[in-house]
């Protein structure tokens, strides 16, 4: 077996991720790999990708703003998702990406574009086939949210099953990332591999 050590402290999202996803390319099943990170946001990413590769995964403070994560590499790619026993209709449109990247929809009277943002929102949730995921970035990310109008109508599309996930870049720049009240947190690297993978995108 082969321990395989990279320091990625320092480094912005999604630095850690991409330079994770080299590493383990090169290593085989049963190889370890070790991914030194400073905080809290890159250990779930970096779990996050191990976890959508399969691999087995831990994470651990070692000290103050220094972090280990430990990936046991598998070879089985993918995880493949477990069945769940759920008495509801899955509703979900199989590869449809929602893009929210902006708190208005078009152009023009900023009052206007949240009013039909708002009404798009709650349009979604009335469809017979909703998204898989909803994507939320830029000035988006405020519509995930504590005080955002559409903040109750994501809450319901995530209760039937839809994926929300906010840029955590976006959080920080406007300085709001403890006001996300919908959805978990995301990086740059899933953002293009979730739009690579899409079988269609919706951007209002």
């Amino acid at each position: 077996m082969m321990e395989k050590i990279i320091d990625c402290r320092g480094m912005v999202c999604p630095l850690p991720v991409v330079n994770a996803k080299k590493a383990a390319e090169e290593l085989a099943a049963g190889d370890r790999l070790t991914v030194l990170v400073d905080n809290e946001v890159a250990v779930q990413n970096l779990q996050r990708f191990s976890s959508h590769k399969g691999y087995v995964s831990t994470g651990e403070k070692k000290g103050d703003k220094e972090y280990a994560v430990v990936m046991t590499i598998t070879g089985e790619g993918a995880a493949p998702q477990p069945e769940e026993v759920d008495c509801h209709r899955d509703t979900r449109q199989k590869g449809m990406l929602v893009v929210l990247s902006g708190n208005t929809m078009g152009t023009g009277d900023p009052k206007l574009g949240a009013a039909l943002m708002k009404a798009f929102v709650f349009a979604l949730t009335k469809q017979d086939q909703l998204p898989e995921t909803v994507l939320c970035y830029n000035t988006g990310a405020y519509l995930s949210c504590e005080g955002s109008e559409v903040l109750e109508d994501l809450k319901l599309l995530e209760s039937e099953g839809v994926t929300v996930l906010t840029c955590g870049t976006c959080l920080d720049f406007y300085g709001i990332r403890d006001k996300l009240a919908v959805g978990g947190v995301t990086n740059m690297y899933e953002i293009v591999e979730r739009m690579e993978s899409a079988g269609h995108i919706v951007k209002p």
